[in-house]
């Protein structure tokens, strides 16, 4: 069987035993205060093989389906802002649920905006200057574009030219595979300018595909003003933080939340980090993120979380709504941390 297939099996079986756990109101400390949530695109699924990227976009139905299920499991939705103040609170209350959304895609305020409007959730979308000012690409969104294209093409990964034949299904998604675990490994911004140059050979614009997908400063500035909505900081590059100079870094950072300041009107106390694993989240980022001014810092670190994370809002764990597992017990179980637990994590 496929890998890929084989990890989804196994993820599955893990949501279903976590979710009978869950209704058997069992392991209920693993919950802990609330949970954040992450989210890439919402918008129905158009079919695209391969879909690398499948995981990044959930439907609207779902995410409408998902608030209305942790309504009913007791929650209340909060803004990301508020979870600092809300972690000092007695032990025992009300769970709360935070809603965030990375990259600013347009499908945020056309398609998610009346969903957050209708469960009257407020939501944080965190923003890159560098693909609302269409001076940077989604390598990923390209690389996915270029690979269904191509019957085959020539990639230089650490100095090596190597040929990937992409005629089949399979062969397609392994040159993604091959190719996206290359690119933050090592110059990211020369990986990435190597692959736009590519994808231009086979008639793909890397900024037309940006340019369709995110949205502009005026819009978010529109967004910003409605009162469910704010904004947070994404670098300006979306690169990988951990392989940056420290002054790279808080340029990335102060540039990022200067846009978002000019946009917004107001500097944010909240930041995501690219990726939002080990590639940026180190403990020199974090406490670059802190010397910047951005307190509230998120990770994609799955989790929920505990009044420890008072001690550690640099680094709060998140967890994704992902668009293979969109069924609403798995939300439950989700938001009831046991996943985490049967994992060893702790929240």
């Amino acid at each position: 069987m496929d890998k890929a297939l084989i990890k989804k099996a196994v993820i599955s079986a893990g949501l279903e035993a976590s979710a009978a756990l869950c209704r058997a109101g069992l392991m209920a400390a693993s919950r802990g205060r609330g949970a954040i949530f992450t989210l890439h695109h919402v918008r129905p699924y158009a079919e695209r093989l391969p879909d690398p990227n499948r995981h990044l976009e959930i439907a609207p139905e779902f995410l409408d389906a998902a608030l209305t299920q942790l309504k009913a499991d007791g929650y209340r939705f909060v803004a990301l802002d508020d979870i600092p103040a809300l972690l000092k609170e007695p032990a025992g209350g009300q769970p709360f649920a935070a809603f965030t959304l990375d990259d600013g895609y347009r499908n945020n305020a056309a398609l998610a905006l009346p969903v957050f409007e209708r469960h009257a959730a407020p939501f944080t979308v965190f923003v890159c200057k560098g693909f609302s000012e269409r001076s940077h690409g989604l390598w990923w969104e390209t690389l996915a574009e270029l690979v269904r294209r191509a019957e085959g093409f020539d990639y230089a990964i650490d100095g090596d030219t190597r040929s990937f034949a992409t005629r089949t299904i399979a062969e397609k998604s392994a040159a993604f595979a091959t190719v996206a675990a290359s690119i933050n490994t090592t110059d990211e911004a020369c990986a990435i300018a190597r692959l736009n140059a590519l994808a231009a050979r086979h008639g793909i614009d890397d900024i037309a595909i940006v340019d369709q997908l995110v949205m502009t400063a005026d819009e978010l500035r529109g967004l910003a003003a409605h009162p469910l909505a704010s904004l947070g900081a994404h670098t300006v590059s979306h690169r990988a933080l951990g392989l940056l100079g420290d002054e790279v870094v808080l340029s990335e950072l102060n540039e990022s939340a200067g846009y978002v300041d000019a946009i917004a009107g107001r500097r944010p106390a909240t930041f995501a980090y690219p990726y939002g694993d080990g590639r940026s989240v180190t403990e020199k980022t974090i406490g670059l993120a802190e010397a910047a001014g951005l307190p509230i810092a998120v990770t994609t670190t799955a989790g929920t979380l505990t009044p420890q994370h008072r001690q550690a809002l640099s680094s709060l764990p998140r967890i994704s709504l992902n668009g293979f597992y969109q069924k609403t017990r798995y939300v439950s179980a989700l938001a009831s941390g046991i996943p985490f637990r049967l994992m060893g994590r702790s929240g």
